[in-house]
């Protein structure tokens, strides 16, 4: 079963805040507002609402933390990064309805950026985008092709993984030069992948993972409508991997390109 973290903070927030409220209007006019002992009730809920509403305002409309449970995204992001998404890059969005009341900016190409899966919104994804809106997306034969375009590619040799992710070790290293963005994805060349060619629908987003032939994106499951926009994944804030000695003091701070 799935836990909405989102929506339980928001209720907890709600109810301790409307606990708190209630008892200080209806003491306001008493002499011994600051004699008379308060309820347990009313004392923990004005401690903890404080506390909830700034962790419920900072998750809900500034940046919210997530932990990379897989390889999908691998070179950028490895398996035990703990990377911070701003949630304002592309809009105000409400706690638990997600509905948008501040329009600031759109996704561009070459984002990596955090999505509830259209296939069931209750799991987080993170992939980057590769196609915009009205855009021609094809792939074939390990090759990302833009509007009729072949997207630049420039082998680094093989990859060298490393913890969790060593089974990567011996992929193609590859740097993948976007139109005004660019970065590193691995390749497994003997893996066969799925390919074909769609045109992006209006307000919809094409995701790729990184990882290209170890990735569930859009090539599987069509595109991202907007209203599933979680957020712009920024900075790795910590990494955690056991089978690699615990912290990776490198990766602390980077920021995700």
């Amino acid at each position: 079963m799935h836990f909405d973290f989102s929506a339980a903070l928001t209720l907890a927030t709600l109810i301790t805040g409307i606990i708190a409220g209630i008892y200080w209007l209806t003491q306001r006019n008493k002499d011994n507002l600051g004699e008379s002992k308060e309820p347990i009730l009313v004392e923990y809920s004005k401690s903890f609402f404080p506390v909830l509403l700034f962790v419920l305002v900072l998750r809900s409309f500034i940046f919210e933390p997530f932990r990379i449970p897989s390889s999908s995204m691998m070179p950028t992001l490895l398996i035990g990064d703990f990377i911070l998404v701003n949630k304002f890059t592309y809009g105000i969005r409400l706690p638990v309805l997600d509905t948008k009341i501040i329009e600031i900016g759109k996704p561009e190409r070459g984002d990596v950026m955090v999505f509830r899966y259209p296939k069931n919104p209750s799991l987080d994804y993170i992939k980057r985008v590769i196609g915009l809106p009205g855009d021609r997306v094809g792939y074939f034969n390990k090759q990302l092709y833009l509007n009729g375009e072949r997207v630049k590619l420039q082998p680094k040799g093989l990859y060298e993984g490393v913890g969790q992710g060593a089974n990567m070790s011996n992929a193609s290293l590859i740097h993948e030069l976007l139109p005004v963005q660019e970065h590193d994805i691995l390749v497994m060349e003997e893996r066969p992948s799925i390919e074909g060619e769609i045109v992006v629908p209006q307000g919809h987003y094409f995701m790729m993972g990184d990882n290209r032939d170890n990735s569930n994106d859009s090539r599987y499951w069509g595109t991202v409508p907007e209203e599933n926009i979680v957020g712009k994944a920024v900075m790795i804030w910590m990494n955690w991997d056991s089978s690699n000695n615990g912290i990776d003091f490198e990766r602390l701070g980077s920021t995700i390109n």
